[in-house]
């Protein structure tokens, strides 16, 4: 049988395992959350969120794919019983997650090509348009939407076909680095932007307008995502399109429920747990490596890029887009377009980078999602004495993505009727139904991956033992100082946290 090579080293492996936790939520999704949320009252119960719940989901699947030394369905079918159909589930998830992520990769791509266009005066950059205006012309132009969506799959697809040495690997250990390079430049650029003021319509409390002027200052951005309840007592402005293009004004505190229901959220899909990922990328890993620590390292730097991200992107919004949107695709596609056309002639060198940034990060997610479907087939054909299957399945498993992929840019995030709404006939959708990517969103990181991690933790809980895990961390020669505490939290502890988490998600996508 032909060997199964893994990972070249342990920095290789943290990259690519970093990196597939990195994405687009660490962009729009973190530092928006956090400052709605109570600024550093969110991020106190994220960390503690990332040690109960993070490190113990983060652990076990490390410690099950190095254990067997399989992907994620061949490591549930090995150690459990009840609990054999597990690796599916990560397999479907990862499937549906790649449905839509390839196709806001491919919005990425084409925003890069739009500032090198503006760096060169050429025809296909903005052409003096707004963001909104871009955004607008993309949504309505699904060929286009298609052909980069594509592109997304086709260079995800190349990476993996590399194997996890020769692709994955090679490609986390420099793009990793110069991600974090490239944050550092642009949180630079973004603290030192002078504020611009914006005249805009802002809904009044007794539903009037009245024209106000908005002084835009990055130290505000910073205000909104550290300040303990600055942005419900000085309120936040989002553009809104239900108030006759108005900019409404928000206030008010959420609960502490609420709170802890984003913020583990956040966590939870901010790590890559729950869909497989972890488990195969700990398969490839090496006897001799530190689990305990590498689970550590992973987190850490993932909240550290996520701070990050909030700290490039927050205080240019606040600077020179103070009415622009503060989270969810719209930050990314309109704001931050608008914030580099603020800049005058250096714009377009700062938007290239930063949708270079974000184009890297979206892949790092993208290529280890391919890779946990990937690496089951390949694993199978192996051990059938078939040999090296990986680039005839992988092209299989990318064909099958592209198909989803299609179907999300076709429906250009719900502007074309062929969403589930209107193919329900529903009058009054929910967010599941709004269009596919919410579609696909709702049911991968809704339902699936909170209730896989929840039902590993309870199988190495209640069914093959925490001793299971603490056996494989061992195996490094390095004492599992963490044992007790994996033990009580495996058990009690994050099965709970989990019960929360699907619930809150449950609740904001069907209810």
């Amino acid at each position: 049988m032909e060997e199964r090579k893994g990972f070249g080293s342990n920095f290789g492996f943290i990259m690519a395992a970093v990196g597939s936790a990195v994405g687009l939520g660490n962009i729009w999704g973190f530092p928006n959350k956090m400052g709605a949320s109570g600024g550093a009252l969110f991020l106190i119960i994220y960390l503690v969120l990332a040690v109960l719940c993070g490190f113990i989901v983060m652990l076990g699947e490390l410690a099950l794919g190095r254990k067997t030394g399989q992907g994620a369905v061949g490591a549930y079918k090995i150690l459990s019983k009840k609990f054999s159909w597990m690796g599916w589930l990560g397999i479907a998830s990862a499937f549906f997650i790649l449905f839509f992520y390839c196709a806001l990769g491919g919005y990425c791509i084409k925003y890069v090509v739009v500032n090198v266009g503006d760096l060169f005066g050429a025809g296909f950059g903005s052409n003096s348009l707004s963001g909104g205006e871009i955004f607008g012309n993309f949504l309505g132009s699904p060929g286009e939407a298609i052909i980069y969506g594509l592109i997304f799959v086709a260079i995800t697809m190349l990476i993996v076909m590399g194997g996890i040495g020769g692709g994955i690997e090679k490609v986390c250990s420099v793009g990793m680095p110069a991600l974090f390079v490239a944050l550092i430049i642009c949180i630079i650029r973004a603290l030192t932007l002078p504020g611009a003021d914006v005249t805009a319509q802002v809904l009044q409390a007794d539903g009037s307008l009245a024209e106000q002027v908005i002084h835009g200052s990055a130290l505000d951005g910073l205000k909104y995502m550290f300040a303990p309840g600055w942005a419900a007592d000085t309120g936040y402005y989002v553009a809104s399109s239900t108030v006759k293009g108005a900019v409404e004004l928000q206030k008010g505190a959420p609960g502490f429920f609420q709170v802890l229901s984003t913020a583990g959220g956040q966590m939870f899909f901010s790590l890559s747990l729950g869909m497989g990922a972890m488990i195969t990328y700990g398969s490839y890993l090496q006897k001799k490596e530190n689990l305990q620590k590498n689970a550590i390292l992973i987190i850490v730097m993932d909240t550290l890029v996520a701070l990050m991200a909030g700290l490039c992107v927050m205080p240019a919004r606040f600077a020179l887009d103070p009415t622009g949107s503060i989270g969810g695709p719209k930050l990314l596609f309109i704001t931050m377009q608008n914030v580099f056309h603020s800049m005058g002639a250096v714009g377009p060198i700062f938007g290239i980078l930063f949708y270079l940034l974000v184009v890297f990060a979206a892949i790092s997610s993208s290529i280890s999602l391919l890779e946990v479907i990937t690496t089951h087939f390949v694993d199978q054909a192996r051990e059938a004495g078939k040999g090296d299957k990986r680039k005839k399945y992988c092209v299989i498993a990318a064909a099958l993505v592209g198909l989803g992929c299609i179907l999300v840019c076709a429906d250009c995030l719900g502007s074309n009727n062929i969403h589930p709404a209107a193919l329900l006939n529903i009058a009054e959708p929910k967010a599941w139904a709004a269009d596919w990517l919410d579609f696909w969103d709702a049911i991968s990181e809704g339902i699936m991956m909170p209730l896989g991690a929840l039902l590993m933790c309870l199988m190495i809980g209640y069914e093959i033992g925490p001793e299971v895990v603490k056996e494989e961390c061992e195996q490094s020669g390095h004492p599992m100082g963490s044992y007790g505490f994996f033990k009580i939290c495996v058990k009690i502890i994050t099965p709970l946290i989990m019960l929360l988490i699907l619930y809150g998600q449950i609740k904001s996508f069907f209810f």
